[in-house]
């Protein structure tokens, strides 16, 4: 009797800890430190996987306690919920307060999908952490290494399924992008015949474009993405997302041509990698906000 008491909870803190190993796993894997990553790092990185462990130690323990008869566990995974909410909001007012000061600005579209990421990925901890558990009380084993291979098994399995899910396109996947040729005619500034700006006033500005200024050129590759493509949040994030990895010289512009809907992101980079640069706006991720569905899809 001493030894089933003592076998008993061992394999219930195993369990537990197994639960709380892999969704923090599950946390440490969604981490992107890039210009799309909430936080910087290495506080944000830090920030990161400690609200990971909180969220999948709230799942580890809900099962077990279920099991115990102790229903306030319900309780503590809707204050969870209701925690991340919060935590959401001050993600968002965070990246508003210090979106002006940046290279050039992210956009209300963006910071909404950026702190909804935010959030998501706590949930994707908590739920990972507790299906694996759940799997863990199914087998019903008390050997520690099939334990442990049941949960890696388990936990790899809900964090791949989960990540799949939750990963939206990029502007790679709905668009065709070129570089096009940059042509200033007096103040005036034209990529590819589409008209930009007219701020180009001054010479050393004029020059200046034309020696060291890009511009990208994406077309949509059906009038549904194009609807996507011409929003204003989405051109927004695409030219932070390649002005925050190489800078500007204090000039972007962005434009549309609206005969065919065709995009125009044009600045002067501070690191002048074209292929870095290419790679960067591809990579850009479309917004939930202003995805467009046509009727009845």
């Amino acid at each position: 009797m001493e030894v089933i008491s003592t076998v008993i909870p061992t394999i219930t803190l195993i369990r537990t800890l197994l639960g709380i190993l892999m969704g923090t796993v599950a946390r440490f894997v969604t981490i992107r430190i890039d210009s799309r990553q909430v936080p910087s790092y290495p506080i944000g990185y830090f920030i990161n996987l400690v609200t990971g462990f909180f969220a999948a130690s709230l799942g580890s323990v809900a099962i077990p306690a279920l099991l115990s008869n102790d229903f306030a566990a319900v309780t503590f995974l809707m204050l969870a919920v209701q925690h991340f909410r919060d935590i959401r909001k001050q993600i968002q007012e965070s990246l508003e307060n210090i979106d002006p000061v940046g290279f050039a600005p992210r956009g209300s579209a963006y910071i909404d999908g950026i702190s909804k990421t935010f959030e998501a990925r706590n949930y994707i901890c908590l739920l990972t952490s507790l299906g694996t558990v759940l799997v863990l009380y199914l087998i019903m084993s008390e050997s520690i290494w099939i334990n442990a291979a049941a949960a890696l098994i388990a936990g790899s399995a809900l964090i791949w399924c989960m990540i799949h899910f939750t990963k939206g396109k990029c502007i790679g996947d709905i668009c065709t992008l070129h570089y096009g040729n940059i042509d200033v005619r007096d103040s005036e500034l034209y990529v590819d015949g589409i008209w930009v700006t007219c701020m180009l006033g001054l010479k050393k500005r004029q020059q200046l474009f034309m020696e060291q200024g890009v511009a990208l050129v994406a077309t949509p590759k059906s009038e549904n993405q194009r609807l996507t493509l011409e929003n204003d949040g989405q051109r927004a994030a695409i030219l932070h997302d390649a002005a925050r990895s190489f800078g500007t010289k204090e000039l972007w512009f962005t434009k549309r041509s609206f005969p065919d809907g065709r995009i125009v992101i044009a600045f002067v980079p501070i690191i002048n990698d074209k292929e870095k640069i290419i790679t960067a706006v591809r990579n850009t991720p479309i917004l939930e906000s202003v995805r467009k569905r046509s009727p009845g899809r």
